[in-house]
């Protein structure tokens, strides 16, 4: 009991400390690309609205990358001091790209840093703008070397356990394991995608709010049509992460979609409640549309849920989770492309009071998408921590006291989030756009 007390704990601090790293880490790895296009467009065009633009995001970042390195730094003592026995199994296969994600946020810091204390002192402007290359390789590989170890932990590989002895090792066939494409891709465009919208909805909420300068139109601009790119990508990825979880893990995908006995032409599950029989009630169904996304055809096989012991069963909740990630992702996508059309068709529409609203929300519902989306990864990935090889209480430290630690940690990150939102609303309610523009004459 005290064990499974421990586990339960240990449980909970991870999922807190990754709930609350990943908003600063998303932001992190998208919000670098976009600074470095608002830059981009300011230098071809000219244009001071834009050099702005990327010079005040610049300012907000370094706030969530402190907050992220904080969160960051967490996540790490909490692997070693939370589950050191997988630590002690699994580190010495997936090592290495735990120090390169390390290295890859030095280099980030570094240029950043230079970046941020160099504007107006090269002669060439383009020298300057080079400086956010290695800021965002830097942001995006960290966030790449960090998932190639949770994709380890879903599809374990580069090594052979033998009586419980770890033999021959080999770190880049852990590294590049078949979970590891679509989970770096999804990583990656999502969190552009997500740090688009959240930019936009900063924009139209100053457009709401009456501002009729074009410098939040341009904004606004910039930041919707990127996160039509990235919705679409992300889109495509998430068909690709499908036939991922057909192929490599169908445990998963069957209690995501409620599909418990194999069958072809199977269909997708939408929302709905289950009885006690393993029976849909009250379900959106789409014909063949699971065979579709799991073997690209109508009469593709889908294995069910039935297929595997009930111990090794993730929970069903995971298909809620599954259908809000979904759900928000489509009405993101649908946002864009409304957005694109409007200002290709009538663009006084596009400032509409009404879609404004729809946007200023939308980047609160990215990031619960975020949160939903790596819940429902690490949740459907259930009950083990490394699939086939060990199970997550028999991760777990069996130390006292974890529940202190949850406890502590807990009021740190409450203090770190509301210092966060204290600091970056201050340092732009007192130092307006508007203001800016006015000092340059705009």
């Amino acid at each position: 009991m005290f064990e499974n007390n421990m586990a339960m704990y240990s449980r909970y601090l991870t999922e807190l400390t990754l709930a609350f790293h990943i908003i600063f880490a998303t932001i992190g790895v998208g919000v670098p690309l976009m600074i470095a296009l608002a830059h981009w467009i300011g230098l071809r065009k000219k244009d001071p609205h834009f050099l702005l633009l990327a010079r005040r995001w610049s300012r907000g970042f370094v706030i969530t990358v402190a907050v992220g390195v904080v969160t960051g730094t967490a996540i790490g003592l909490q692997l070693s001091l939370l589950w050191p026995n997988f630590m002690e199994l699994a580190g010495q296969v997936i090592a290495l790209p735990l120090f390169m994600e390390t290295f890859a946020f030095f280099f980030e810091a570094i240029f950043l840093g230079i970046y941020l204390y160099t504007w107006n002192r090269f002669k060439n402007p383009y020298y300057h703008f080079g400086l956010l290359i290695p800021v965002i390789i830097g942001s995006s590989m960290s966030a790449v070397f960090i998932t190639i170890v949770n994709a380890f932990m879903n599809a374990p590989q580069g090594f052979e356990l033998k009586n419980g002895v770890i033999t021959n090792i080999q770190p880049l066939v852990a590294m590049f394991n078949p979970a590891t494409p679509t989970k770096v891709a999804h990583v990656l465009s999502s969190a552009y995608m997500t740090s688009a919208f959240v930019l936009a909805s900063i924009a139209a909420f100053h457009l709401l709010k009456g501002s009729k300068h074009v410098y939040h139109k341009k904004a606004f601009h910039l930041t919707m049509i990127a996160a039509l790119i990235f919705s679409v990508t992300t889109a495509l990825v998430g068909d690709l992460s499908g036939k991922y979880l057909g192929k490599y893990q169908p445990e998963k995908l069957a209690a995501a979609e409620w599909h418990f006995e194999t069958d072809d032409k199977a269909p997708l599950v939408l929302f709905g409640v289950l009885n006690e029989e393993q029976e849909v009630k009250n379900a959106l169904k789409i014909p063949y549309a699971l065979s579709i996304l799991v073997g690209a055809k109508p009469s593709a096989e889908v294995i069910g849920l039935n297929e595997y012991p009930e111990d090794e069963r993730p929970p069903l909740y995971v298909h809620y989770l599954f259908d809000l990630m979904v759900t928000i992702g489509i009405f993101l996508a649908g946002l864009a492309f409304l957005y694109a059309a409007l200002i290709q068709w009538k663009q006084k529409f596009a400032y509409n009071k009404w879609f404004l609203r729809l946007s200023v929300i939308s980047g609160g519902l990215a990031l619960i998408a975020i949160e939903i989306g790596w819940i429902f990864a690490e949740v459907g990935r259930q009950p083990w921590i490394l699939r086939g090889y060990m199970k997550t209480i028999e991760g777990a430290t069996t130390s006292a006291h974890v529940d202190i630690l949850l406890a502590a940690f807990g009021f740190l990150y409450a203090a770190l989030g509301a210092g966060s939102i204290i600091i970056l609303r201050k340092m732009f309610k007192t130092n307006t756009a508007e203001a800016e523009l006015k000092e340059l004459g705009l």
